[in-house]
């Protein structure tokens, strides 16, 4: 696999990034549907961003088709349902605080089995359509999710005693297996809320829009900055924040993140890096397509690549390993820098030796790698996430773990948000302390 690999990778992998990413027409048959789950967080999200817009939908595309699932699929990367519902809702308490969602950000809960039931009869029982569905669906998420569940009972008698099951082609009860909200177009599937801006654009291109779609206003955007003045960056640059990537090295992901976190962000706020590579995770399998537009948005080089095999990423983690540690991120950065923008084959030994002059590296290591990798992905399994690359920010005492590409932008909403909450108790401070002098001077 090693020896194809290092002959087609790099030409495939050249002429996959210089070629269109994008169909100039995706087909419009099938219109855009949206799958849902009464019990998926992100399904709440998601709802409360429909009408807006099913409102400027062009009629080629209405009605907009809402699917209801009640099945749940398997959730990723080894997490149990419960973890996988603990992860989702802090994610998604997250992703309400960036983009304003309306959340339960006291005590955010699953749904009860009874809600649940109640809920799905007022849907199919509904006669409303188009607008006025979409709206009681974004009510109904928000009786399950912030608790009303006496306004839903009173909707289940409505609708149980006066209503009957309506038949609309545009709402259909499923059985099919969601995890999370998800959009489709054109046989593409688009995550409900990390991919409605992506989802948008493409439609926009297709003037499937009758009007400007403004979603997700507070979106940082790729190579874009949102503390900017020279004393707040020094504020941050004071608290020595510190940032873990734990990364697979044959995931080009890992090389999009590393490479855009220290070009982009980690001397601009003065992150200190550490990284801690995985054992091998056939995360080389991936989605060209994907990857290729991800390195574009992030403006990070890609191709030619010769993608690691489990002999590949070992050799990578032995040069990685070998040298000081204060040098490990810039060595990681070269390494894969080599294989992912060089067609370099780590497992090929002429490859292997040439990097390792390169970097200046006399001797490997003596250490047993294999073992400090298993125990890099023991860590890496504490930290509960559903996907890699896996990021743990320390800042001010306190740590936040996030993962992959998705969730980059965290990075600078935490450090704003810290650096708010910092500024707010200081004034806080000051306040009291200027009440209690007030106080005293009165006494006196």
């Amino acid at each position: 696999m090693s020896l194809l690999r290092r002959w087609f990778d790099p030409i495939r992998s050249s002429w996959f990034y210089e070629k269109p990413i994008r169909q100039k027409v995706l087909p419009t048959e099938h219109g855009l549907s949206i799958y849902l789950r009464l019990d998926d967080v992100y399904s709440y999200l998601a709802v409360q961003q429909l009408p807006q817009l099913d409102e400027i939908l062009s009629d080629e595309l209405k009605p907009l088709k809402v699917i209801i699932s009640d099945t749940a699929a398997e959730p990723p990367n080894g997490m149990s349902m419960d973890e996988w519902r603990t992860y989702s809702l802090n994610d998604a308490k997250i992703l309400a605080h960036q983009h304003r969602f309306s959340y339960d950000n006291e005590k955010p809960e699953q749904p009860t089995p009874e809600a649940l039931k109640q809920a799905e009869i007022i849907l199919r029982n509904t006669p409303l359509t188009g607008q006025n569905f979409l709206y009681l669906l974004e009510d109904v998420f928000h009786m399950l999710w912030q608790q009303q569940y006496g306004k839903l009972r009173t909707l289940f008698v409505m609708a149980s005693q006066h209503q009957q099951p309506q038949n609309f082609s545009e709402r259909v009860f499923e059985h099919l297996p969601v995890l999370e909200s998800y959009f489709e177009f054109g046989d593409r599937k688009y995550h409900a809320v990390d991919d409605l801006l992506r989802l948008t654009r493409r439609l926009k291109q297709q003037k499937l829009l009758i009007d400007n779609p403004i979603f997700l206003i507070d979106h940082i955007e790729w190579r874009e900055h949102i503390v900017s003045d020279a004393e707040e960056l020094a504020e941050i640059h004071a608290m020595h924040p510190e940032l873990d990537l734990y990364i697979a090295l044959e995931d080009p992901i890992s090389w999009l993140l590393l490479a855009y976190i220290k070009e982009e962000l980690a001397n601009y706020y003065n992150i200190q890096l550490n990284v801690y590579p995985l054992s091998y995770h056939a995360k080389d399998f991936f989605d060209w397509s994907l990857a290729t537009r991800l390195s574009k948005r992030t403006e990070v080089k890609f191709t030619p690549f010769c993608r690691p095999t489990a002999d590949g990423t070992l050799n990578m983690a032995r040069l990685f390993y070998s040298v000081p540690e204060e040098q490990r991120v810039d060595v990681m950065y070269e390494i894969l820098q080599a294989v992912w923008t060089k067609g370099q084959d780590l497992a090929f030994k002429p490859h292997l030796q040439r990097l390792k002059q390169d970097l200046d590296i006399a001797h490997f290591v003596d250490d047993d790698v294999a073992e400090l990798l298993k125990a890099n992905d023991q860590k890496c399994a504490e930290k509960h996430q559903p996907d890699f690359p896996i990021l743990e920010l320390r800042v001010d005492g306190k740590q936040y773990v996030f993962n992959s590409l998705y969730r980059v932008w965290m990075i600078e909403s935490i450090l704003s948000n810290v650096l708010e909450q910092k500024y707010k108790s200081d004034n806080d401070a000051e306040l009291k302390h200027i009440e209690d002098n007030s106080n005293a001077e009165r006494k006196m």
